[in-house]
C-alpha cells in the first residue's frame, strides 16, 4: 500500500534534495534536474563493481554516506529514504526539523507505477514521472512484439549463485517470452541455487548476470565454473549485465526488451 504524502504544491518545492539509497538515487536522478539535487548516496557512482545504472552519468554531483552528520551539513529541504531502511536516520533528521519522505517498496509492476507517480507528485514533477512510465509501457509493448511464442524456459544466474524470482522478474520475463526456471529449483538455506541444480535443470537459455569486463571476484565463481560446459549443445549461455534489476523502477522496461531479444535469438527457428 502506498503511503500518504503532502503534495509538493502544498509547500515549497524542494530545491536541496538528498537521496540516501541506491534505489532512491535512481529515481531522483531521473526525475529532477541536477540543480535540485544536493547529494546522492555513495553507491550512485559505484564502479568496482559497477552496481549503479547512473554511475557514469552523475558528473560532479556530491555523494555521501547515509548518516545524519553528512546529511545535515547539506541543509536539505527533503531527504529520500526507503521505508524501513535506516530508521534511526529518519528519526534523527525529523528531530532536526528536516522533511523526510520514506519511499514505499514496489513488489509488482503495478506498484512500480504507483511509486513513480507518487514520487512525481512529492517532487513536483508529475510530467516527468508520466514520461518515465510511458517509456516503460512502450518498452514492455515492444518486448511482447519481439517475444517468441511459446515462451522458452530461462534462468537468470547472478553472482553468489542467486537467481531472481517474484512478481516483478516474472512479469518482465513473461513479457519477453521467457518462463522463469528459478522457482522450480531447490535452494540452499541462504537462498542460493547450487550450480548442480542449474545444470540438472538445463534451461533453454541461461543468462549470467555479469558484465563482460567485470573484475574477477569470489562472487562470480559460480558464473565462471568450468562445469557449465556440461550444458553445451543444450543450453544457450550468454553474459549480460542486468544490474538494473537491483532496483525496481520504470527503467525495468528496457530490461524486458533486452530479454525479449535474447529469447528471440534462442527460440527454435
Amino acid at each position: 500500500m502506498l503511503m500518504a504524502f503532502a503534495p509538493a504544491c502544498a509547500q515549497a518545492l524542494p530545491q536541496r534534495i538528498v537521496s540516501t539509497n541506491l534505489c532512491t538515487d535512481e529515481y531522483l536522478f531521473r526525475l529532477v534536474p541536477a540543480a535540485r539535487i544536493a547529494a546522492l548516496s555513495e553507491l550512485a557512482g559505484a564502479m568496482h563493481p559497477e552496481i549503479s545504472n547512473i554511475a557514469g552519468r552523475i558528473g560532479s554531483l556530491r555523494r555521501i554516506r547515509p548518516n545524519a552528520e553528512e546529511v545535515l551539513t547539506l541543509r536539505p529541504d527533503l531527504v529520500l529514504l526507503y521505508q524501513g531502511v535506516n530508521p534511526r536516520l529518519a528519526v534523527q533528521l525529523r528531530a532536526a526539523g528536516v522533511r523526510v519522505f520514506e519511499v514505499p517498496w514496489a513488489h509488482s509492476l503495478a506498484q512500480v507505477r504507483g511509486v513513480t507517480r507518487l514520487l512525481g507528485r512529492v517532487l513536483g514533477v508529475p510530467g516527468r514521472a508520466h514520461a518515465l512510465l510511458s517509456a516503460m509501457a512502450n518498452n514492455l509493448a515492444a518486448a511482447r512484439v519481439v517475444a517468441p511464442h511459446p515462451p522458452i524456459p530461462a534462468l537468470i544466474y547472478e553472482p553468489n549463485a542467486y537467481a531472481p524470482s517474484g512478481a516483478i522478474i516474472d512479469a518482465l520475463m513473461g513479457a519477453a517470452g521467457l518462463t522463469n526456471s528459478a522457482p522450480d529449483l531447490a535452494r540452499s538455506r541462504q537462498g542460493t541455487i547450487p550450480l548442480e541444480a542449474v545444470i540438472a535443470a538445463r534451461p533453454a537459455l541461461l543468462i549470467l548476470n555479469q558484465a563482460k569486463d567485470a573484475t574477477p571476484s569470489l562472487a562470480d565463481a559460480a558464473l565462471e565454473d568450468p562445469a557449465l560446459a556440461a550444458l553445451k549443445g543444450q543450453t544457450r549461455i550468454v553474459r549480460v549485465n542486468l544490474r538494473g534489476l537491483l532496483c525496481a523502477g520504470p527503467w525495468l522496461g528496457r530490461i524486458a526488451l533486452r530479454l525479449a531479444r535474447l529469447a528471440r535469438a534462442t527460440a527454435p527457428r
